[in-house]
């Protein structure tokens, strides 16, 4: 996998899911207070992310290359599309794009949802960090929240991909990984390079 089969930025969750989203967190049904899954993934059109490529399955040589989402226009029922194609909204509780969940509240360790890819694997969201900092060359963000996917792909293979959100931001770090009978292998790993987002 490469830093472009892992963005468009949003179309992350492509890298692991195809399904859309079966549950709903316990905690965001009861109407849980706290900060919003929207700010930590503004979405407006003109918004625009840059990252870098410093996948270690690359060759040292082939790093460093950089990839440009930005958010282009909204649509007639209320996705904002990117220059990718994907396609992402911000509803009360979650952001999401077409087919699942991407981030939800509540924004507390542990808290998890899950979505059914295909009749014989499920995808598992789970909020694997809150409160973290994150240094990437756009900057050193505080209050980062890293989110996790696992998917299983067969009885001895994980994939799993984590996104860490900066509150006012957006994503700034992707990572994914191979799990293969318990020895993690990372695949993809993006940093954010440079932001477009509410004026900055």
């Amino acid at each position: 996998m490469t830093l472009r089969s892992a963005l468009p930025l949003l179309a992350l969750a492509a890298a692991c899911a195809h399904g859309p989203s079966a549950a709903t967190p316990a905690a965001t049904r009861a109407g849980a207070a706290g900060p919003a899954p929207a700010d930590y993934f503004p979405l407006a059109v003109g918004h625009a992310w840059t990252y870098v490529d410093e996948s270690p399955a690359l060759p040292p040589g082939s790093r460093g290359e950089t990839r440009t989402v930005r958010i282009l226009e909204r649509t007639a029922d209320g996705y904002f599309r990117d220059n990718e194609r994907g396609e992402l909204r911000a509803d009360r509780d979650c952001v999401h794009d077409r087919l699942r969940r991407l981030l939800c509240a509540p924004l507390e360790k542990g808290a998890a949802w899950s979505s059914v890819v295909s009749v014989s694997s499920t995808e598992r969201f789970e909020i694997a960090g809150v409160g973290e900092t994150v240094a990437t060359p756009a900057g050193t963000f505080d209050g980062c929240v890293r989110v996790r996917a696992h998917n299983r792909a067969s009885a001895e293979t994980d994939h799993v991909l984590e996104i860490t959100y900066a509150p006012g931001v957006g994503p700034v770090r992707i990572e994914t990984f191979a799990v293969v009978k318990g020895e993690v292998t990372p695949q993809v790993r993006a940093v954010l390079k440079a932001y477009q987002v509410g004026g900055r």
